[in-house]
C-alpha cells in the first residue's frame, strides 16, 4: 500500500466511528479528496484480496474498518465486542416511521402508531438516533424529527436511499413465518 493508504488505515483503525473523507484528507496536507478516495479503494481492495478478517466500509458520512459479517457471531459469543443496547419493538417502529417520513412531527407519529410516543422519542433522541430537524408550520410550530448520521451507522447504511422500499418490506413481512 502507498504511504497515504497506510496513514488512512492507521487513522481508521484508531477511530471508533466512521470518518468522513474531509477529516481523512486533513491528515495529509498534500492529499486531495480524490487521492483519499483512491487510497480508501486501495485499502478496501487489499483487505478483500488478502482475505482479511476485517473490511473497509462506507457508512453514513464516512469510512470505518469493521469485522467481516461472517465472524460477528463468533466474536459476540466470546464477548469480545460490546453490543449496542437493543431497541424495543415500539422504538424500532417509531424509528422506522421517522426514517421513512422525515421530517415528521410527534402528532403525525402518534397518529400512525395510535399511541403516545413522547418517552420513545426522548429515548431515541438520547441515543442520538434522531434529532430535531426543524419546526412545522402548524399551530404551536411543532418540532420535526429526522434521523442522524449515527442512525445510518447503526443500521449500516450509507444514505437513506438504501432503506428498503415499502413494497420490498411488504413482501418480506408476508414471507416471514409468524410465531404463535
Amino acid at each position: 500500500m502507498n504511504p497515504l493508504a497506510r496513514l488512512l488505515e492507521a487513522a481508521l483503525f484508531a477511530s471508533n466511528r466512521p470518518v468522513p473523507v474531509d477529516e481523512l484528507a486533513a491528515l495529509d496536507p498534500e492529499a486531495s479528496p480524490a487521492t483519499v478516495v483512491a487510497a480508501l479503494g486501495e485499502i478496501r481492495d487489499t483487505y478483500q484480496a488478502n482475505g482479511h478478517g476485517v473490511e473497509l466500509v462506507e457508512l453514513g458520512d464516512g469510512w470505518q474498518v469493521l469485522t467481516r459479517p461472517e465472524y460477528t457471531d463468533a466474536i459476540e459469543r466470546a464477548q469480545l465486542a460490546a453490543r449496542p443496547h437493543r431497541l424495543s419493538g415500539a422504538a424500532l417502529e417509531t424509528l422506522a416511521i421517522i426514517a421513512y417520513r422525515q421530517p415528521i412531527g410527534r402528532a403525525e407519529i402518534e397518529e400512525i402508531r395510535g399511541v403516545n410516543c413522547g418517552a420513545i422519542l426522548k429515548s431515541l433522541h438520547e441515543r442520538a438516533l434522531i434529532d430535531v430537524t426543524g419546526r412545522g408550520e402548524g399551530m404551536g410550530r411543532p418540532l420535526l424529527y429526522g434521523t442522524t448520521p449515527l442512525f445510518l451507522e447503526q443500521f449500516a447504511l450509507r444514505h437513506l436511499e438504501e432503506l428498503p422500499r415499502a413494497d420490498e418490506l411488504a413482501v418480506t413481512l408476508r414471507a416471514e413465518p409468524r410465531a404463535i
